[in-house]
């Protein structure tokens, strides 16, 4: 039996067994900011949020928001317009690739535009190509609601107000409408 186990490696088999959602770090770094290195370390903690509540090797809204707001049971309107856009498959879950590819986007290496589209579609709730005021608001009072703050309906219409003019000024530079 020892000269069959020297001949057949176990290890190999267990390597070649294919994780759910998972992709060859070369490739996610030669098609986002991070490096390899930042890739497999990514992987690690991938592999703890996808499994903190789901052992599946996925990462699902409750994970999301238990790693993000360290609650998984109160509803977060933030997190999960930020889950909604990580899952670029639209299936509920977030794979490898797609936490990857969702991060590079706050890389300190990523392009601008890059990191500007994608606070234009963390705005865009509606997802119609434009932020309307209506969807601008929602995003304030659920950001406000969030953080315990109550402002006045005046308040609230001033912040929506210079959010929108300084959007309106960066969109323009960016080529997005508001």
């Amino acid at each position: 039996m020892p000269s069959f186990m020297s001949c057949f490696c176990f290890k190999k088999i267990s390597q070649t067994v294919k994780r759910v959602g998972y992709e060859d770090p070369k490739i996610l770094a030669s098609q986002t900011a991070f490096t390899v290195n930042e890739v497999e370390a990514l992987y690690d903690l991938f592999k703890k949020l996808s499994n903190s509540i789901v052992d599946d090797g996925l990462i699902h809204k409750e994970e999301f928001q238990l790693a993000l707001m360290q609650n998984s049971r109160n509803q977060n309107f933030f997190a999960d317009r930020v889950f909604t856009l990580f899952d670029i498959k639209r299936n509920g879950v977030i794979e490898f690739g797609e936490f990857v590819r969702s991060l590079s986007i706050f890389h300190p290496k990523a392009a601008i535009e890059d990191k500007i589209s994608f606070a234009f579609r963390l705005y865009d709730l509606r997802e119609t190509g434009y932020i309307e005021r209506q969807e601008l608001k929602e995003m304030v009072l659920a950001l406000l609601n969030e953080s315990d703050l109550l402002l006045t309906e005046e308040a609230v219409e001033s912040i929506v107000n210079k959010i929108q003019k300084e959007m309106g000024k960066l969109m323009k530079k960016s080529g997005k409408n508001l």
